[in-house]
């Protein structure tokens, strides 16, 4: 339903309302607004079902913006790459409304997502952050871990940002052995997804244990623990990788809840 191909000779169409993180709800329980022409300063976006679809950043969300969270817990999983890009292309507008060269402002570069300073030349791009994400297993059980930031009783899988040098591998064991104590065996790469909180690409792994000794770091990591398939904690939203790499577990050990 998405084609990423900048709308930059439309003047009209679909318009996604966003300010602080929050969506204006539109028409149909939906996050887009009603056919309308385009005012100046909006930023085009991509084609959603054959309609051009543009960003309208705002001062101040309304009482019934949604946040962006919110909006992919309600809709179903097809709307999770526009709301993911909406999200993503706003964080990097607020960010880079000024050259991190020569400190003159930028301007938008019409046909593509870019912005440049008339002074010294910089162009920006959007910022995207590599990062890994995995679920570490020791036969049926599964490693999760909660985070200080996580709601209450939430467990998740393991994740971070790959450093610079590091591959994606490499940042696996790192993590793990850092956040939880963990050394480990074999890794499978599972698949990747946008993460929008703010500009992440999640990178998603399993990984074998090779031993089942848990020491936390008390910092990024409050609680880690093995559970059993049949006994789980709180499980992350239905729309994150992490989920999907927690349910693909279970459905290859027979335990799907």
């Amino acid at each position: 339903m998405l084609w990423r191909e900048l709308p930059h000779r439309a003047d009209a169409g679909r318009i996604i309302r966003l300010a602080g993180g929050r969506i204006a709800p539109g028409v149909d329980k939906g996050p887009l607004q009603p056919l309308t022409a385009w005012p100046a300063g909006v930023q085009p976006l991509c084609w959603w079902s054959g309609e051009p679809v543009a960003l309208s950043l705002e001062e101040a969300p309304g009482t019934d913006w949604l946040d962006g969270r919110d909006w992919l817990q309600l809709l179903p999983a097809e709307w999770f790459p526009l709301i993911s890009t909406a999200l993503q292309v706003a964080a990097w507008l607020r960010n880079h409304r000024f050259c991190g060269r020569c400190g003159v402002a930028t301007e938008s570069v019409p046909h593509e997502f870019a912005r440049q300073c008339g002074e010294c030349g910089q162009r920006q791009y959007p910022r995207i952050s590599p990062c890994i994400i995995t679920l570490v297993t020791h036969g049926e059980s599964m490693l999760l871990a909660r985070s200080p930031r996580f709601p209450p009783s939430r467990y998740s899988t393991l994740a971070g940002y790959i450093e610079p040098g590091e591959s994606a591998e490499e940042a696996v064991r790192r993590e793990v052995a850092e956040e939880v104590g963990v050394a480990l065996g074999r890794l499978r790469y599972f698949r990747s997804q946008a993460w929008p909180f703010p500009h992440s690409l999640m990178m998603g792994f399993f990984a074998e244990a090779a031993s089942a000794r848990i020491r936390i770091d008390g910092i990024e990591i409050s609680d880690a623990a093995w559970f059993s398939p049949h006994r789980l904690p709180q499980l992350p939203p239905a729309y994150s990788i992490s989920r999907a790499l927690i349910d693909t577990h279970l459905d290859a050990v027979g335990a799907r809840r």
